[in-house]
């Protein structure tokens, strides 16, 4: 790819539209092996740019606005202060509750705007998804109102207020810098819970998962049980990422992953991920290596060692081992952008594992009560344990399954042209992502990224399973405009990071109310998270104007070892349940019922 220049698939534009489409998903798919999406380096330049914003003004806002440590330029004597990382995790979800960081610019599809969060959240009449709104008073509904505007207004400010104001002495901490107050912390832990009742995708978009145990911990513990908590939640999520990444799913994100890094451009390494390219790409062994050599192990095994080791130079060298870690998935433009993040994550291993080591007090048998440390432990483990038995009930994101492959994911398809009823009858701050890449690039140019997405979703797991769904429940696949999930899920809400619990059947009954598709006009094919425990997933099929009309499962196997554009035709699947009176118009599959 170029600088400026983005690379294009071997086909002409005008011609594109006329392929049959898993002869597309072929085309795209194979050119992806080697190209990526193709994006101009300029693009990732973009995102280095928002890093560096992101780190230097973080680190001068942090120094500005806490008196007690020292000269700006000693940087040296003041990092290891505990309200530093106290201040830098509460600027991070800064960036995240604003739509600055994951799913923002052009690799999150975002072209203009280059970002959602703050633009849909504060403009009444935007598309809300709450969790549980026939349980839960008060959260029902699925439209943003003045109060869910005031609500995110708050939000801002309390964290605003967390950034400015100076810290508190606290009586276990000898630091002129002192600590960050808790009340502040305790109303933002309360307005956040309120606001995720009434919009999940808020609170998801905040990485509570991620802070909202340590800010909690920061409000309510003294500083070793605080620092040893924090040290237990990141073991947590590194030890529950790499738990996630047994079994089929891992190595078909890997692949793709590395083939769309910007600074990897020897073909033939990525032609080596592939076992045979271009005739067939399914992962390799190399792809395989890098996944559980490079991931699995990594996130279990250091982790390990950085929690309980007393040697320095053991400590040492899992932090740098990590760091590394982190480094390389920033380097890779993963879609969903969690740049920030990651880059968080670099410091906060440094911060937590070398400035308080386990030898020096600051181990997990330091904790003040074993009772403490059992109730850390199980409110840390809960979410994870439950998403993985039950990926159901949990995002993929508390259940801690990042980069694993294994998501809820989901693909609509418009007929004719029902997408535009998108744009004509819902309240949203952006327009279709085709359109606006239309307005840049032109309609056919438009049409091949929008459906360089959908090759890349058959390259991993569940794309080859929706696919084959989607040739069984539409008369003809061609007759549709079929888009990948996530992205349509970012237009009309704001915000996206690969979860279809987002844009399940409660928003597809929310924008069918809005759009009045007549049936038929929009199928949504939703396949579920591989429970931890099973070989299948479950899938359900939508039709906008009459509901669930299918359930069903498919082994995970038979859709890892087809090709993705599926040249023996859908892959087998077993429909549990048919509303009654429905009937699959489309192409004939192996179906067990």
């Amino acid at each position: 790819m170029g600088f400026k220049t983005a690379d294009m698939p071997p086909v002409d534009p005008a011609e594109f539209g006329n392929l049959p489409f898993m002869d597309r998903m072929k085309l795209l798919a194979i050119h992806w092996c080697e190209y990526g999406f193709g994006s101009p380096k300029q693009i990732h330049m973009l995102y280095v740019y928002k890093l560096l914003v992101y780190a230097v003004l973080g680190l001068t806002l942090v120094w500005a606005t806490t008196p007690g440590l020292g000269a700006i330029t000693d940087i040296g004597s003041w990092w290891a202060e505990p309200i530093v990382y106290q201040k830098l995790m509460v600027w991070t979800i800064a960036f995240e509750i604003l739509g600055l960081a994951s799913s923002s610019g052009p690799l999150a599809f975002k072209f203009s705007p280059m970002i959602g969060g703050v633009l849909y959240w504060t403009k009444i009449g935007t598309l809300r998804a709450p969790p549980w709104p026939e349980k839960v008073p008060l959260t029902g509904g699925d439209h943003r109102t003045l109060w869910d505007v005031t609500l995110y207004y708050l939000l801002l400010l309390n964290v605003a207020f967390l950034l400015f104001m100076p810290g508190v002495q606290a009586a276990d901490w000898s630091g002129e810098a002192g600590l960050m107050n808790p009340i502040p912390i305790a109303t933002y832990l309360v307005l956040l819970v309120i606001m995720g009742l009434r919009d999940k995708v808020v609170f998801l978009a905040s990485r509570a998962e991620q802070y909202m145990p340590a800010l909690f911990f920061f409000a309510v513990f003294g500083l070793v049980d605080m620092i040893v908590a924090a040290k237990i939640a990141i073991v947590i999520i590194w030890i529950g990422a790499g738990v996630s990444k047994f079994g089929r799913h891992t190595t078909n994100v890997v692949a793709p992953m590395l083939s769309n890094t910007p600074w990897i451009t020897s073909l033939r390494f990525k032609r080596s991920l592939y076992r045979n390219f271009p005739t067939d790409i399914r992962p390799s062994k190399i792809s395989s290596a890098f996944a559980h050599l490079g991931g699995t192990i990594v996130e279990l095994a250091l982790p390990l060692i950085l929690l309980f080791s007393t040697n320095t130079t053991i400590t040492l060298l899992a932090i740098l081992g990590m760091v590394a870690f982190h480094l390389v998935i920033t380097s890779t433009f993963p879609l969903a952008v969690p740049l920030e993040w990651n880059v968080f994550f670099i410091f906060t291993v440094g911060f937590l594992f070398w400035n308080f080591p386990a030898g020096d007090g600051y181990g997990v048998g330091d904790m003040s009560s074993p009772w403490l440390l059992a109730a850390v432990l199980v409110g840390l483990l809960f979410f994870p344990i439950l998403g993985n038995l039950r990926p159901d009930l949990v995002s993929f994101l508390p259940s801690m399954r990042q980069y694993a492959g294994n998501w809820a994911s989901a693909t609509w398809a418009f007929r004719g042209d029902g997408e535009k009823l998108l744009n004509e009858h819902i309240i949203k701050a952006s327009t279709n992502q085709v359109d606006q890449l239309t307005a840049a690039y032109g309609p056919e140019v438009a049409e091949i990224f929008m459906q360089k997405a959908m090759a890349w979703r058959t390259m991993h797991s569940q794309g080859r399973g929706l696919a084959s769904l989607m040739m069984r429940h539409l008369d003809k696949m061609e007759n549709y405009s079929i888009r990948e999930g996530e992205f349509t899920c970012s237009t009309l809400l704001g915000w996206q990071f690969g979860d279809a619990h987002l844009h399940d059947e409660r928003l597809i009954s929310a924008v069918q109310r809005r759009c009045n598709f007549a049936p038929g006009e929009l199928i949504v094919v939703h396949v579920e998270s591989q429970p931890i425990h099973k070989k299948t997933q479950a899938y359900r099929v939508i039709d906008a104007a009459l509901g669930v009309v299918e359930r069903g499962t498919y082994v995970v196997k038979d859709a890892t070892d087809e090709q993705p554009w599926l040249p023996n035709g859908p892959i087998p699947h077993q429909v549990t349940w048919t509303a009654p009176g429905y009937s699959a118009p489309g192409v004939h599959a192996k179906v067990t019922v």
